[in-house]
């Protein structure tokens, strides 16, 4: 997780999962499922009204998440790893995945969105602002 950007009061956080062109990606349908839950919780979480975009990166080597600067580093890291695990422990029924609410909604995979979740949760255990920085 790195901060990728700061537009005036909006923070992009570069949610790196997959090395870039290392040749392994997210399968489509993990991706979209990790998306929909990442995106549920973090809209419901107690810094909800901060939240203003998550979303994959279309290369499929991780996520975005776009929030308002009033949420502070330290909080995001804490969203982000509250998020990856609520995804590496979900069970039931997958969030806006019925016809009339997501566009392909037959396109997903659970189980290897909680793995997605998973790893990630396990990369993050530790993580403090001084990891924000991109390191290549």
């Amino acid at each position: 997780m790195y901060i990728s950007r700061i537009d005036g009061d909006v923070v992009t956080y570069d949610i790196r999962m997959k090395k870039p062109n290392g040749g392994d990606y997210f399968a489509m349908g993990a991706a979209h499922t990790l998306e929909h839950l990442f995106a549920t919780y973090v809209r419901n979480s107690a810094h909800g009204d901060k939240i203003v975009y998550v979303g994959p990166m279309g290369c499929r080597t991780g996520f975005y998440l776009l929030v308002r600067d009033t949420l502070s580093h330290t909080q995001a890291i804490s969203l982000v790893q509250e998020s990856m695990a609520f995804i590496r422990d979900f069970e039931g029924e997958i969030p806006g995945t019925k016809k009339e609410e997501c566009g392909n909604y037959l396109d997903h995979d659970l189980a290897g969105a909680k793995a997605l979740g998973a790893d990630m949760s396990a990369a993050l255990k530790n993580w403090t602002e001084k990891d924000l920085i991109y390191k290549e």
